[in-house]
């Protein structure tokens, strides 16, 4: 099922070829390719775990294999005030909030996550513009930021509120990025929040100073710029309430591969 899904979207990337190239934001309002999106559905999150094991790995490759141009996917640099702020003192005062469903609400430096337990891998990242690159990763494991932050028994989702604010037109305040990922995927050894990219410091273009690797999900999945972790039993009221910036404007949520 997986390779299946992986050829199926290669495929709807050639055939759609010429609408890769407008980017996000003009794919999100093109009729046929929001339409290629809902046939895509079909392979739901329950459905994908009925034949596939969610704890299995990702593939993961040799140093050799990376990417030499690793493309970058989304915002390239925020242009928002609080950001810029943080960017200009080189993060010394950023902290990660983790809070909502959880006992023990956190706000961790970049040093505190460095500390925290971490995980290195190297893997493909697959665009829904059509493009893949692998990169090397290194981050915080996302479970034992979550298990340090004590979920309360209700909490069903994760969701990762961002830096960049991506529609600056939107009047119903749902243009701030942001995404979201249940216990499943937050919990699986690959999912991590990274603080490097290919054994340097994360760029601002990738995400600085930290990003979602959700590794068995489309590069759209990846938060990049995370400010603020929120453990929440229901994505309603979130955005839009489909559970993410791309998602409250016709993606998938679920984005599995």
């Amino acid at each position: 099922m997986t390779l299946d899904r992986r050829r199926w979207l290669t495929a709807a990337g050639a055939t759609l070829g010429s609408l890769w190239l407008t980017g996000c934001d003009k794919l999100a309002m093109n009729s046929t390719f929001t339409g290629v999106l809902k046939v895509a559905e079909k392979w739901t999150r329950h459905a994908q775990r009925a034949v596939t094991d969610r704890n299995a790995l990702a593939r993961e490759f040799t140093p050799a294999e990376m990417s030499k141009d690793f493309k970058a996917n989304g915002t390239m640099r925020p242009g928002d005030a609080a950001y810029l702020a943080l960017l200009a003192e080189n993060f010394a005062s950023y902290r990660l909030a983790i809070g909502g469903l959880v006992e023990q609400p956190l706000a961790l430096s970049l040093a505190d996550l460095r500390a925290a337990p971490s995980r290195t891998q190297i893997t493909r990242h697959d665009c829904v513009e059509g493009w893949s690159s692998i990169g090397k990763w290194k981050g915080a494991r996302l479970s034992a930021l979550l298990d340090r932050a004590k979920l309360k028994p209700e909490a069903r989702y994760i969701v990762f509120h961002c830096a960049d604010t991506l529609d600056r037109s939107a009047t119903d305040g749902a243009g701030v990025y942001y995404e979201s990922i249940d216990l499943i995927d937050a919990y699986h050894p690959q999912t991590i929040l990274a603080y490097q990219m290919n054994d340097a410091t994360l760029p601002v273009r990738h995400g600085a100073p930290l990003r979602l690797r959700v590794e068995r999900q489309l590069g759209y999945k990846h938060a990049k710029y995370v400010m603020r972790i929120e453990a929440v039993a229901s994505l309603d009221g979130l955005g839009r309430g489909k559970g993410g910036f791309w998602p409250d404007r016709g993606y998938q949520w679920y984005a599995g591969i």
